[in-house]
């Protein structure tokens, strides 16, 4: 039960999200004088930086995923809601969701981003974005289901499409996805499906600017550009997609791209409920906040990780929508409010970048640490040490370790299974008029 401003001995903190900043934030005021109600649409956290290994089938769900109730077993003073929260009012200081009204003291925005179309609506409608479970769920379902639906084919031209896989976005995401795929034509598809040859199934990667992994270093984005090209990854750069029909994916150099599979990676944008001021709002959908998390005109409220655009002079673009950059925030307001409650003042948010990494395959990376750079396989070392010591749970640290192995040993990633048939019967009339040609 959740007592009321008046019945409370100690100050409620609210936090809206249960991302790596909402998490972190929480942990802070552990035994600490507050009341602390985390709220999030899902029961679990999700270590979204291994998320494109459910998509492609290396890990399961449940070994990046977290129950948040768990994670927070031995502190007393949190509470947790699962539901939607649909509106803040930050006169009367409540939080609306879908299971009742909450009252706050203090409440932090960590709801963290979504996919970003940039306006294309064709697009939206048929490709595939990756930011939750259920969505990587979704890829490797149908993935998995455009293999089954190529066997039937007999005629080449007809395969081609569900054998050509479009991953747009150069980012960590695409790049790691498309490698991930890329594997999987190399490494099982001639064992699973004899019937194919993996010299007709086609990965590209499709980035807007003039180099992938735009946030490392040339040397970084050279060699990630030359692994993917040595798995068989067709690059493409300094390109946009102009449309997608479900079976056809356009680009703005003049290709065409017969697909049925385009798996969007290129933007994000922040998500939030409403009751925002929209004259504060940012580039990407984010809420403006000043150098100590404060969103403007919003007395007691802070707004962190990617939802969130830290307008300063050191961060005139905000801060890079990562996990260490949300985490370090978490604890920044966490000790904001410790600190506000105690009448003591906080210096400004300093953000300490630890550095950059992508993984490109097996026994491929690269790692940027300040000046260091590391490449191919001790950067895949260090890549996987980083990640598995990151993630939430000794279970789920010891899974994600043994299906490592495996793969490594075996090249074989094992959890190919169709458990939910992902439909698209937008395109059913499409595809009868693609057959009839």
């Amino acid at each position: 039960m959740l007592l009321d401003r008046s019945e409370r001995s100690f100050p409620r903190v609210i936090i809206i999200g249960g991302g790596f900043g909402g998490v972190e934030a929480a942990k802070q005021f552990k035994d600490k004088e507050v009341e602390v109600l985390l709220i999030d649409r899902n029961n679990f956290h999700t270590f979204q930086p291994l998320m494109y290994q459910v998509a492609t089938g290396t890990l399961a769900a449940d070994a990046i995923s977290f129950p948040i109730r768990k994670m927070f077993k031995s502190q007393e003073n949190f509470r947790f809601r699962m539901a939607e929260v649909l509106e803040i009012d930050s006169q009367e200081k409540i939080v609306k969701t879908s299971v009742g009204n909450y009252d706050y003291d203090h409440l932090i925005i960590a709801t963290g981003a979504t996919s970003n179309f940039f306006g294309n609506k064709q697009v939206e409608k048929y490709a595939l974005p990756m930011k939750s479970i259920h969505e990587a769920l979704n890829i490797r379902s149908y993935v998995l289901q455009n293999l089954e639906e190529a066997v039937l084919r007999k005629n080449l031209l007809d395969r081609e499409r569900y054998l050509n896989f479009v991953v747009v976005g150069g980012g960590p995401t695409g790049v790691e996805l498309s490698g991930a795929i890329a594997e999987i034509q190399l490494h099982m598809l001639k064992k699973d499906y004899p019937e194919l040859s993996k010299h007709e199934m086609k990965v590209y990667l499709v980035e807007g600017m003039g180099k992938i992994l735009g946030a490392l270093s040339e040397k970084s984005s050279s060699d990630a550009e030359r692994y993917l090209r040595e798995l068989g990854v067709k690059v493409i750069l300094n390109t946009q997609v102009t449309g997608y029909d479900g079976n056809t994916i356009t680009l703005s150099n003049g290709e065409s791209i017969p697909t049925r599979t385009v798996i969007w990676g290129a933007g994000v944008m922040g998500q939030f409920p409403k009751g925002i001021h929209p004259e504060i709002i940012q580039r990407g959908n984010r809420i403006k906040t000043d150098g100590q998390c404060r969103i403007e005109g919003m007395d007691g409220v802070y707004a962190i990780g990617d939802v969130a655009a830290m307008i300063t002079d050191k961060t005139p673009r905000g801060l890079p929508g990562v996990a260490p950059a949300a985490q370090q925030q978490g604890k920044y307001v966490a000790r904001h409010i410790l600190d506000s409650m105690n009448g003591s003042s906080t210096p400004n948010f300093n953000y300490f970048d630890k550095g950059s990494m992508a993984t490109v395959g097996r026994n491929r990376a690269v790692v940027d640490m300040g000046n260091i750079h590391l490449k191919g396989f001790l950067a895949w070392m260090t890549w996987m040490f980083v990640h598995l010591v990151s993630i939430f749970g000794f279970r789920n640290k010891l899974v994600t370790f043994v299906n490592w192995t495996v793969k490594f040993f075996t090249k074989n990633s094992g959890i190919r299974l169709i458990i939910n048939r992902v439909d698209r019967p937008e395109t059913k009339k499409e595809d009868l008029a693609y057959e009839n040609r």
